[in-house]
């Protein structure tokens, strides 16, 4: 799930979070706030009384310069641009010199870059935001967004600062696009001490805090060691391959499955970077795949692929915040095991009323990935 950045929320007790300006971060309060959200998901839980639940494995994040992605709106003061946010009471701008929650690399670039823009009317006129994205190996894209369309002369006064900042940069206005150099950033994942390597796509999913992730794909391959090598895996929702890669090792076969164009696109390129050979992505919707599954049409997309041939025995679903469709929810019962990723665990449990009639949860994790808000990423182990 991507979330746009809003000022943070302050514990004001265990159960009561507060909006505060976003200027700091309050590390001391952390655990608290954790300890919350660790409840409140035990509760949500407990609401399926028929199911025991095994203790739910807690995974941290760093308490700042945790997240790879930040867009600032750009306020403009006379000669003057500033990063700001929006008071969610107020409506009024809060204007940012840094912000603690975003990488150490995007804290740096910050003032350095918005002097540049305030030195040239050009790249400041009509400039409405900032977005950037970064990786733990500090490869940095900035996308410049404008209310009226770029030169050449816009491209003339960038170009200097691409390069003494070495960025990748893309600039948008209404209906154009340029890139300069590439529009994504390269990723390196650590993983049980293997590392993988991606591609990020500007404007595609990627997870925001990297270091939670890493720890993330870890539990899943873990938790799936014990598969069995000789069956296979589907994956539904899976985005740029971020869970699909690792997780192969474990399977003779994956079979995954995205509706995104894009990141179907750095799927594929993921899976030649790392030399996976055992993996196959199809561009179709979770429903579609599910109908192919139970053989209620064919579909064009699948006209090259048997699916007789594969041999699943694990299901493993990310899907977004809207959790997982009814026909979608039968096909996987089906399965012998299913993995389940959510970042809304209200859904996740309207899917496990389901999901527990045919399956026992096995294991239970939650994932830590956006500090001083409400949100929290978990997930579930089930066998048939």
């Amino acid at each position: 799930m991507r979330f746009l950045l809003y000022p943070f929320l302050f514990l004001l007790n265990r159960s009561t979070f507060i909006v505060m300006n976003p200027f700091s971060v309050f590390p001391e309060q952390y655990q608290a706030q954790l300890d919350t959200k660790i409840t409140r998901l035990q509760q949500q839980l407990s609401e399926i009384s028929s199911v025991e639940f095994p203790e739910i494995e807690v995974f941290e994040s760093a308490t700042e310069h945790y997240r790879m992605r930040a867009e600032f709106k750009v306020w403009h003061e006379g000669e003057t641009s500033h990063y700001a946010m929006s008071d969610k009471e107020t409506k009024k701008p809060i204007f940012l010199t840094e912000f603690p929650v975003a990488s150490q690399s995007i804290n740096t670039l910050m003032p350095l870059l918005l002097a540049e823009i305030n030195r040239c009317d050009v790249l400041r006129k009509k400039l409405f935001q900032i977005e950037f994205l970064t990786t733990l190996t500090e490869d940095m894209l900035v996308t410049f967004i404008y209310h009226h369309p770029l030169s050449e002369k816009w491209v003339e006064k960038i170009t200097p600062i691409k390069e003494q900042f070495s960025l990748n940069i893309i600039g948008r206005s209404r209906k154009q696009k340029i890139v300069l150099d590439r529009a994504y950033v390269n990723e390196e994942l650590e993983v049980n001490k293997r590392t993988y390597s991606y591609q990020q796509n500007e404007g595609s999913f990627t997870q925001p805090n990297a270091k939670v992730c890493e720890k993330m794909l870890s539990w899943a391959v873990k938790k799936s060691a014990s598969a069995e090598p000789k069956k296979d895996l589907l994956e539904l929702y899976c985005g740029n391959g971020n869970f699909t890669l690792p997780l192969a090792q474990n399977f003779r076969q994956v079979m995954a499955t995205e509706i995104s164009k894009s990141s179907v696109y750095s799927a594929q390129e993921n899976i030649r970077r790392n030399n996976i050979e055992n993996v196959t992505i199809v561009r179709m919707s979770s429903e579609d795949f599910s109908e192919a599954m139970d053989k209620v049409r064919p579909f064009r997309r699948l006209k090259d692929i048997d699916l007789d041939s594969y041999d699943f025995s694990t299901v493993f679903v990310d899907p977004p915040r809207a959790g997982l469709d009814q026909h979608t929810l039968q096909m996987i019962q089906k399965f012998d095991t299913i993995i389940y990723v959510s970042c809304n665990p209200t859904t996740l449990v309207e899917n496990l009323h389901q999901l527990c009639k045919t399956h026992s949860v096995t294991d239970l994790a939650a994932f830590d990935q956006f500090p001083y808000t409400d949100h929290l990423e978990s997930a579930v182990i089930l066998k048939r």
